[in-house]
């Protein structure tokens, strides 16, 4: 079902990003905009600090590439809090 509402990008999904950011955003040369967000959630059992983030809570992160229209291309979801949004992304499919 996840191709259905959310299909892998395509080389052609990227070139119709890049060229919407010039024009409506202008922005040469970029295909997406990256971010991170914590997610508290309750500590799952025998987790130690897998989940515990500088923020001082539990958490696991989402992580999101989305287009020039606000709409999700790409998604990773579960990131372990403690780990570094950076390394999330590097780690992940779309790193």
């Amino acid at each position: 079902m996840e191709h259905i509402y959310l299909p892998e990008p395509t080389e052609n999904i990227w070139k119709k990003c890049a060229e919407e950011f010039e024009n409506r955003w202008g922005f040469p040369n970029c295909i997406g905009s990256v971010d991170g967000k914590h997610v508290t959630i309750k500590r799952p059992n025998n987790s130690g600090s897998n989940y515990w983030c500088y923020l001082h809570k539990y958490s696991i992160v989402l992580m999101a590439i989305v287009g020039p229209d606000y709409k999700f291309i790409c998604v990773d979801i579960g990131g372990f809090g403690k780990n570094s949004e950076w390394g999330i992304f590097e780690t992940s499919n779309m790193g």
